[in-house]
């Protein structure tokens, strides 16, 4: 069974940092190119970030290309999003996605970039 679980949100002033967990079981995110979106209040859902298959190649939306970076861990079978010079339009609940057999989707972790 395909489980997300995301965590390492908070509340963080303008221009820090923080690094988000996604940590799957039911599959290898080895095997899985693997993503991450936020959504923030009155917004849509939008694309922040993928990790392919082929590490460490990786895709970042402009918005936050050269200061976020997705990251792999096989080993603990979990990905990462490092978040620094967080901006407070950054803020949002963030979710990671992977399709194996369908989407599948985390129950995402809040950013909240405030001073």
């Amino acid at each position: 069974q395909v489980q997300l679980v995301e965590s390492g949100g908070g509340l963080v002033q303008p221009g820090g940092s923080l690094r988000l967990s996604c940590a799957a079981s039911g599959f290898a995110v080895s095997n899985y190119a693997m993503r991450w979106y936020r959504q923030a209040p009155g917004k849509e859902r939008e694309f922040v970030a993928r990790i392919h298959t082929e590490y460490p190649m990786t895709n970042y939306a402009t918005s936050v290309k050269g200061r976020f970076t997705v990251s792999r861990d096989d080993a603990k079978n979990t990905i990462y999003l490092q978040m620094d010079s967080l901006k407070p339009e950054d803020t949002a609940v963030y979710v990671c996605n992977v399709w194996t057999d369908r989407d599948y989707w985390g129950q995402g972790t809040q950013v909240t970039v405030s001073s």
